[in-house]
């Protein structure tokens, strides 16, 4: 019999221990319910606190709103008047009126003090000294503009003494088939500096001066560079034109950019018909390609200079 009673009392316990369980699983779950519920809610449902803070803020940002509207609206009301109020003032006491609303500043409270407590005697002085001042500063001021106009005028003439176009037409820059630099000579068959560029033209095609200069010489075909014209540009600027056909120019001949000086050919060391063009400055050869500015726009620029790095053969 003891040993049935125990056995109730262990059902007993066992009973009350799984009801403890069943109802801390029933309260989780319940709270867990709530949780979710009270979050759901919150998410999609306002308050009635929540929902009068809102409309409440709606309201408030109309009348910023509507205020600032207004402010705006108001702002530009006084500006006009005040604009008409310092026109009046211009018209019947032909001066500025004195800005009360600016920034204080001493110096000029001191200034409208002083020119209070003089006479116009005084005042008159004074102005007629100011005006006489005025008056030589100008003239400074006109000097200086002149030597100005002068040294602009004499660089204007100085740039038509530097080479900036092509000695040929060659609007599609096809023609250019020797750069400046290190080519093998034709001839010779060794690598030599080619100190100028080299145009593939028919023979007789016309040769243009590329600035204004003077015609220091005009060489015979007795030289390996055939028939050639040297131009002075002054400035330390000198170009010259090889193998030539006949010239057009002779020495101490005064030619402006775009003449046509010669035409071309194929005299001299040539191997074939061609122009070879230089450019000279303070006695140093240097590349004739940079000195085209004045007809090539930079995108044909860029597309020369990629011409002259495709290391081309020499003609001369």
């Amino acid at each position: 019999m003891t040993g049935k009673k125990n056995i109730r009392k262990l059902r007993r316990r066992n009973g009350r221990k799984q009801n403890l369980v069943r109802g801390a699983v029933h309260l989780f779950v319940w709270t867990g319910v709530a949780v979710l519920y009270y979050t759901g809610f919150s998410i999609f449902f306002d308050t009635p606190t929540e929902y009068m803070l809102k409309h409440s803020t709606d309201g408030l940002r109309r009348e910023y709103t509507v205020l600032t509207q207004r402010y705006d609206s108001l702002a530009m009301v006084l500006d006009n008047l005040s604009a008409r109020d310092r026109n009046v003032f211009r018209i019947l006491f032909e001066s500025d009126p004195y800005d009360s609303g600016a920034v204080f500043d001493p110096t000029r409270k001191t200034t409208y003090e002083s020119l209070i407590g003089r006479s116009p005697h005084q005042l008159k002085s004074e102005l007629n000294n100011r005006l006489d001042r005025l008056d030589v500063r100008l003239s400074e001021l006109n000097d200086t503009y002149l030597a100005i106009q002068h040294q602009v005028d004499s660089i204007g003439r100085r740039c038509n003494g530097i080479p900036a176009i092509q000695p040929v037409i060659n609007k599609k820059l096809t023609l250019l088939t020797a750069s400046y630099g290190m080519r093998i000579h034709p001839f010779y068959k060794t690598l030599q500096a080619h100190q100028g560029v080299d145009y593939t033209v028919p023979e007789g095609s016309r040769v243009f001066a590329t600035a204004d200069g003077v015609v220091r010489d005009v060489a015979m075909r007795n030289s390996t560079s055939g028939q050639t014209v040297v131009i002075d540009h002054g400035n330390g600027y000198e170009t010259s034109y090889s193998h030539l056909s006949k010239a057009h120019v002779r020495k101490g001949q005064r030619v402006h950019r775009g003449d046509i000086i010669a035409l071309s050919g194929d005299t001299g060391l040539s191997l074939a018909p061609h122009l070879h063009y230089e450019v000279r400055y303070h006695g140093m050869r240097v590349d004739p390609i940079h000195y085209f500015f004045m007809e090539l726009t930079p995108s044909e620029y860029q597309r020369i200079i990629r011409i002259a790095q495709s290391g081309m053969q020499s003609l001369d």
